[in-house]
């Protein structure tokens, strides 16, 4: 069994990676996995450590643009699981070329790739960004694709790509469409990460307008395991939704990482609300949890207090990445 990881040293690749390498998922125990990352700013080697050493990993430098390295590591590929993305709205906003180029153009070079080589399962890991904002309920796979940010635009060209592919050529992809993650070795310049590391250094943490916006909470663990299921048993051409099953709104979230660095509200920095800001966002799991048997195991309490716990004690991971980002 061979499985091509693309964006693999990034904050959730690097994730299902470690899990794969460390006998987490049985169907994959002999499995040998390649990964493929550009190594932006948000990718790390050091993500991957843990497993570094495994004769089962291979790791390739490279640009899921480039269609001669894809179609390199795409050879004999049984399973192709694809992380590779620009993923960050604001920076989206300050400038959406390499969302494009990557989300888009990335992934259809993968998928052509694909297509040739006769892998026989691509997983499409995309956001539940694309479906826009809900003020009520929770969106089904079927619901209308109304991104709004150009982020959220690029996932969803792309999940239409995917589509595409299957409806067109047969290539057996499926799209999975995960709600807000959190857990260990996250760059931070997402909201858990950096209000943990900027209130472990003493600084402020900015929050955005009335700080009402809600998003539903899901850690990586379960992301991963989500994505896993989708793998082994996913309906080629369906989409599965991936939620965590903890709605909190970014005031509320606030609170709770204050009270876990054991500091008050003078540390937060009310600062203008991002240009487009979606107000809800709310995933209906029903399907991969009554098809695949997905349920979410990590109680969102537990799984904070473990990952200020691990930036509390992993300061020479985030301390470069905050250093180079300053410098930038």
């Amino acid at each position: 069994m061979r499985v091509l990881v693309t964006g693999g040293a990034g904050f959730i690749g690097s994730n299902y990676v470690r899990r794969v390498l460390s006998g987490d998922y049985p169907a994959l125990a002999d499995a040998e996995v390649t990964v493929l990352d550009k190594l932006t700013y948000a990718g790390n080697r050091a993500n991957l450590a843990p497993v570094a050493g495994s004769e089962r990993l291979t790791f390739v430098e490279g640009d899921i643009c480039d269609a001669s390295v894809v179609a390199d590591v795409m050879r004999g590929v049984d399973l192709v699981v694809h992380f590779a993305a620009e993923s960050h709205v604001d920076r989206s906003i300050a400038g959406s070329g390499d969302f494009v180029l990557t989300n888009v153009l990335g992934t259809h070079t993968l998928l052509e790739a694909a297509l040739r080589a006769g892998t026989g399962k691509f997983v499409h890991v995309s956001t539940d960004e694309v479906y826009g904002s809900i003020d009520d309920g929770s969106w089904p796979e079927e619901h209308p694709l109304e991104p709004n940010s150009p982020y959220s635009a690029a996932k969803a060209s792309s999940d239409l790509l995917a589509r595409a592919y299957f409806r067109t050529h047969g290539l057996p992809v499926c799209v999975t469409r995960c709600s807000n993650n959190y857990g260990p070795y996250q760059f931070p310049e997402k909201v858990v990460p950096l209000f943990v590391t900027n209130l472990l250094d003493g600084e402020q943490v900015p929050l955005y307008g009335d700080g009402l916006n809600v998003r539903d909470w899901l850690h990586v663990d379960d992301h991963c395991q989500g994505i896993q299921l989708v793998a082994e048993a996913g309906r080629p051409g369906e989409v599965y939704n991936i939620g965590g099953g903890t709605e909190l709104s970014n005031l509320d979230l606030t609170g709770r990482l204050l009270d876990a660095a054991g500091v008050g509200w003078d540390r937060v920095r009310r600062v203008e609300d991002r240009k487009g800001h979606d107000r809800r966002y709310s995933v209906d799991i029903s399907k991969i949890s009554t098809e695949l048997g997905y349920a979410p195991q990590v109680k969102f309490d537990d799984g904070l207090a473990a990952t200020v716990a691990w930036y509390t004690a992993n300061r020479s991971w985030w301390e470069p990445l905050k250093e180079r980002a300053a410098e930038r």
